[in-house]
């Protein structure tokens, strides 16, 4: 062989191998590109439930409608992250959405405190037009400066009282023992009847009642039921007192990394399964409800208008106690929303 053919030869070896790891790098790239985004949801309840079956609808959406480019895994039950440390862990970008009760909002914004306040709403209808409103409209991005985007309601229901002895009047609840969730204006509530109100996580609650470590707690039908509350529980009070809704978060680093088009796909897709959950916190209710009855492992007090009235005027003082927080022109707003 020539030294010139030698030379072709070696010469084209060098480009076939940089052609090669041209390829190899560019097919890597390919793959990682391909890779798709990943999304965690997490939450702190059961499947079964109306945040348990939103999130599995959102799933179901994104990946439909952005196939191969976004995965959305959820984290039901507090596997990922338990009610106390989900949105610190959203902050950190450890997830991506999660779905708190309202009431977990409190270190980040005192206006939506007013979820909390005992006997505001009526009614469900109540609570929605209310959220639907100019002023709760605006409460979704009230903890925008804090890093929080609010993207939309979640319905779970009114709630309702139980305990380990019968709750008719408010003098039932002195000295016995609720948890509550980390909220100033539920522990106030519970004050105002002279009960002990106790800070714990949504996961601890069943052992908590079992135990007798703590006499009662409030809750929608929906979570009494998921969670088997009603079965260490001897008696529930259909007071609908209050309000148990949750708002759908991201972080506003997340929500802002997204590219345009695709994050108002991701927010069709969520307002879907959040319109989704609502329809099926509405129907829970009732069946729910009458499960519950039926098992035969709780009382059902219902209260009379007089007995109501007690508890009304019991707990009602609370408003006052935080108008300052929440703002009077929004307790207005809310009262507005009973017709």
């Amino acid at each position: 062989m020539s030294i010139s053919n030698i030379f072709f030869t070696r010469h084209s070896l060098k480009q076939l191998l940089k052609l090669t790891s041209v390829v190899t790098l560019l097919s890597a790239s390919l793959s990682v590109s391909a890779t798709p985004v990943e999304i965690k949801f997490s939450h702190v309840v059961a499947e079964n439930t109306p945040k348990g079956q939103m999130a599995l609808k959102f799933k179901a959406l994104v990946e439909e409608r952005l196939p191969g480019e976004y995965q959305v895994n959820v984290f039901p039950n507090s596997q990922l992250f338990g009610d106390n440390n989900e949105l610190s862990a959203l902050l950190l970008n450890d997830v991506q959405f999660v779905a708190p009760s309202l009431s977990k909002f409190e270190r980040y914004t005192k206006k939506l405190q007013i979820f909390d306040l005992p006997f505001l709403f009526q009614d469900m209808d109540a609570v929605n037009r209310f959220q639907q409103s100019e002023s709760g409209q605006k409460l979704l991005n009230s903890m925008k400066r804090k890093g929080l985007v609010g993207l939309g309601y979640l319905h779970n229901g009114m709630k309702q009282f139980s305990a380990s002895s019968p709750l008719i009047l408010p003098e039932d609840a002195s000295g016995k023992k609720f948890r509550i969730m980390a909220s100033d204006v539920l522990a106030a509530q519970f004050q105002a009847v002279n009960a002990i109100p106790v800070k714990k996580p949504f996961s601890e609650v069943f052992t908590l009642l079992q135990t007798r470590a703590i006499d009662g707690q409030e809750n929608t039908w929906s979570n009494i039921y998921s969670k088997k509350f009603f079965e260490v529980q001897s008696h529930i009070t259909e007071s609908n007192h209050g309000v148990l809704d949750y708002m759908v978060v991201t972080s506003d680093t997340f929500w802002k990394s997204l590219p345009g088009d695709k994050r108002k796909v991701i927010k069709a897709a969520l307002d879907e399964a959040v319109a989704y959950g609502n329809e099926i916190a509405a129907a829970k209710v009732d069946k729910d409800k009458q499960a519950i009855i039926d098992s035969k492992r709780s009382e059902i007090t219902y209260l009379t208008p007089e007995q109501r009235a007690a508890w009304v005027s019991a707990m009602k003082p609370v408003w006052a106690q935080f108008e300052n927080k929440i703002g009077k022109d929004l307790i207005e707003a809310a009262v507005a929303s009973n017709k």
